[in-house]
């Protein structure tokens, strides 16, 4: 079942990477764009990056790689949960941990990296920091079980090295790729996500199963990170930053980290957009932990299934919930962006307005799969399957609403704030905040009551979806002006100076303030 589950990911991604007719710069009307005269735009268009197609399409590919790898490290732990559960004899709001500690670490650290990433070689920050995640990772699989605190530690500290990736791997493919391709490129890395998170279940599960020791799941992505690391330094390339979508008339002049907050702030669609998907971290954060454990206890008080009781706790939930989770991944993705490369031609709203209804409509689905999970399985699992669906279909479009409507100075600290937003208000949090909610409504430590308990806390992810989709709504009537803003970032002559501690004096448009 897994290899066909490989299978199918792997071939709808790569359908995906097939190179699109729209390769004007981003600064280019969407009339010249689509024109004949378009195609001698693609030469300047290598040369202003510095980087060859066949370098930048591998490039693409190993970024996919990476993201792959860190989502699936992310969610190998809730594939073997139960098993931690059980060997560290811990409740429910321990158990939120381990996913709380991660995120904040990897969001506190997130502006960090986003500032480095502004100015700095983002390859060598990124190898850095995926070479300390791997050893962590490696160590954390080597916890006894007296020590429950250093696996909270080690979990924590993973979280450094992916701070230091998923900050900056989508600015490189921005600085390579332009409009319609850039949008085709960013859904490829972003089918990393839940492919990644899929196989971070099945291959953990499955791991833990053969070795009869959940601690041996934890010990797949290092070498495989490793690997990613001498990817990184012998064929990536870094590409120019910005050259690719620059004019003459728009010289990108890095500003100080104070200006850009201050700009960023006051963008509408970015502040909007990124509350909207900190919705989409909090339902996605919350389900990734918990659902194939609260999988696992409805079988348990259906019947169907022998509770845990030894120290290894075979089940098939979280394989089915990660090929699940794989399939809509690729098919949301996918769908959310074909959606929206159709309903531009009607409005210039178009990604907003997909990304709204993607959380409305996974709301209703999510609920049923929650309330039908002890009565029928077969109809839970289809339900989970429309809810993902429909949730993932905002991934790739949230990162190209980011990169539009910000300038490319600033897309690094743009990525930074918005995973601190997301992940504060979201997915660090939501895995605690359920499991915590699980607890104080369980009345006994029965069967009935841990699932009982932790049915009614998952509820509350449908009511997060609604909310998530009106900052969407919301982001939709101002999109239009804030894209406009960035495309036309022009420096005017009343630039004030700025000089920071260093005593060399930056350039700062009055126009920033807008964008």
């Amino acid at each position: 079942m897994t290899d066909g589950v490989l299978t199918l990911c792997l071939s709808s991604a790569m359908s995906l990477a097939e190179p699109a007719s729209d390769s004007a710069p981003f600064f280019s009307s969407d009339s010249e764009a689509e024109g004949p005269d378009d195609q001698p735009a693609v030469q300047p268009e290598e040369s202003a990056s510095g980087v060859s197609k066949v370098r930048a399409l591998l490039t693409v590919l190993i970024l996919c790689y990476i993201n792959l790898l860190n989502y699936m490290d992310r969610f190998t732990v809730a594939g073997v949960l139960p098993d931690i559960e059980h060997y560290f004899g811990i409740d429910d709001s321990k158990s939120g941990l381990l996913q709380t500690v991660f995120i904040c670490s990897y969001m506190f650290l997130a502006p960090f990296f986003g500032y480095l990433g502004d100015r700095y070689n983002r390859k060598f920050i990124m190898s850095f920091g995926i070479t300390f995640w791997s050893l962590v990772t490696l160590a954390s699989s080597y916890t006894p079980k007296e020590h429950f605190w250093a696996l909270l530690l080690t979990r924590g500290l993973v979280g450094v090295g992916e701070a230091s990736y998923s900050t900056i791997a989508p600015t490189i493919i921005a600085d390579l790729y332009v409009k319609g391709k850039r949008t085709n490129m960013l859904s490829v890395f972003y089918f990393a996500i839940p492919v990644g998170s899929g196989l971070g279940y099945i291959v953990g599960s499955q791991v833990s199963n053969v070795a009869k020791d959940w601690h041996w799941a934890l010990r797949v992505t290092p070498g495989l990170g490793l690997i990613a690391v001498l990817l990184l330094l012998f064929v990536v390339q870094e590409p120019k930053r910005g050259a690719i979508e620059a004019r003459p008339e728009h010289q990108l002049h890095q500003t100080s980290w104070l200006v850009d907050l201050q700009a960023l702030s006051k963008n509408r669609s970015f502040v909007l957009s990124t509350f909207g998907f900190t919705a989409v971290a909090f339902v996605t954060g919350s389900l990734a932990l918990w659902a194939p454990t609260f999988l696992f206890r409805a079988a348990v008080f259906a019947g169907e299934r022998a509770p845990c009781l030894e120290a290894h706790c075979a089940s098939s939930d979280s394989l089915i919930f990660g090929a699940i989770t794989c399939v809509t991944g690729v098919l949301g993705v996918a769908s959310g962006v074909q959606v929206s490369r159709q309903l531009r031609k009607r409005t210039p709203r178009a990604d907003p307005l997909v990304c709204a209804a993607g959380l409305l409509l996974s709301a209703p689905f999510l609920y049923l799969a929650i309330v039908f999970a002890q009565a029928s399985t077969i109809a839970t699992y289809i339900f989970i399957f429309l809810g993902e669906t429909f949730l993932s279909m905002n991934w790739a479009i949230v990162a190209d609403i980011l990169l539009y409507v910000v300038v490319p100075t600033r897309r690094s600290t743009a990525e930074a704030l918005q995973i601190v937003v997301s992940h504060l208000l979201g997915d660090a949090g939501s895995p605690y905040l359920i499991g915590v909610v699980s607890d104080s409504l369980r009345k006994n430590d029965s069967f009935l009551w841990q699932f009982r308990s932790l049915q009614l806390s998952l509820l509350l992810c449908s009511f997060v979806a609604v909310v998530g989709g009106a900052f969407f709504l919301a982001t939709a009537l101002f999109i239009e002006q804030d894209r406009n803003r960035a495309e036309n970032y022009v420096l005017t002559d009343d630039e004030p100076i700025v000089v920071p501690k260093s005593g060399r004096s930056t350039r700062v448009p009055v126009s920033s303030v807008l964008i």
